[in-house]
């Protein structure tokens, strides 16, 4: 005779609906792939597609960039220092001969646009020509608004940079230039894939250097801060990818 205790119901295990017992056949699970139930795969995002600037954000940017940039030149030309680039020469130039810095930056781009012409086209090249001539006129304009002024190199090198670096920036975003190595960092940048900014750097340490010739060493070391300054602006924010609203 057999002795069977009954179970309450609630003391009963319960089995997981997704285990087959041993009588059962496995089931093939219901969200693999080409199951009618299962879910649909997620689609890949579409890559950004780029909006070009309309001609009015083209000239708002412009004419940003160029004040930026004629604005951090009479600082740097306030602090008695230079920096890399074409406006770097020109300034050295003008510590040298006492020759006027904006004529001097107009000339020393001029080779850089014939360049210009060949690579980047005779968009750029024009809209350069117009923002080189912007900035030689507004760096000559700040001079003759503001009083004679002298400013200490380290904040000349500092503040100056900084506006000449997002001015650059502004003129990059908006296809244009200050011409100079601006146009032939970008040339490479078009070419190879290197960033802009560190090729600026590399050039405007030669610059530096010639400068050296004109400058007490202190001032030539602010003024090599400044240009790392100016051209990690550039590189930190523009390179092959990353703006795509041009």
């Amino acid at each position: 005779m057999t002795l069977r205790i009954p179970f309450p119901r609630w003391a009963t295990p319960a089995v997981p609906a997704s285990v087959p017992s041993a009588h059962e056949p496995a089931r093939p699970h219901l969200s693999g792939p080409g199951h009618p139930d299962a879910p649909a795969p997620h689609p890949e995002p579409a890559p950004a597609i780029p909006i070009p600037h309309g001609r009015v954000e083209d000239v708002a940017g412009l004419l940003v960039g160029v004040v930026l940039v004629s604005l951090g030149l009479f600082v740097l030309k306030a602090g008695g220092v230079v920096t890399g680039g074409t406006a770097g020469v020109a300034l050295t130039i003008s510590y040298a001969t006492g020759w006027s810095f904006p004529l001097l930056f107009a000339l020393v781009n001029l080779p850089f646009l014939a360049l210009a012409i060949g690579r980047r086209g005779w968009s750029f090249t024009l809209r350069s020509l117009l923002c080189i001539v912007g900035v030689s006129l507004g760096a000559a304009g700040h001079a003759l608004l503001w009083p004679p002024v002298e400013l200490p190199p380290i904040y000349a090198a500092i503040a100056g940079n900084v506006l000449c670096g997002m001015g650059v920036l502004a003129l990059f975003r908006h296809k244009s230039s200050v011409g100079g190595f601006g146009i032939l960092a970008l040339i490479l940048q078009d070419r190879f894939g290197w960033r802009a900014g560190w090729l600026m750097l590399a050039m405007d340490a030669a610059v530096l250097v010639v400068a050296l010739t004109v400058l007490p060493p202190l001032v030539f070391a602010v003024s090599a801060a400044g240009a790392i300054v100016l051209n990690g602006i550039v590189a930190l924010n523009h390179r092959p990818g990353r703006y795509t609203g041009g």
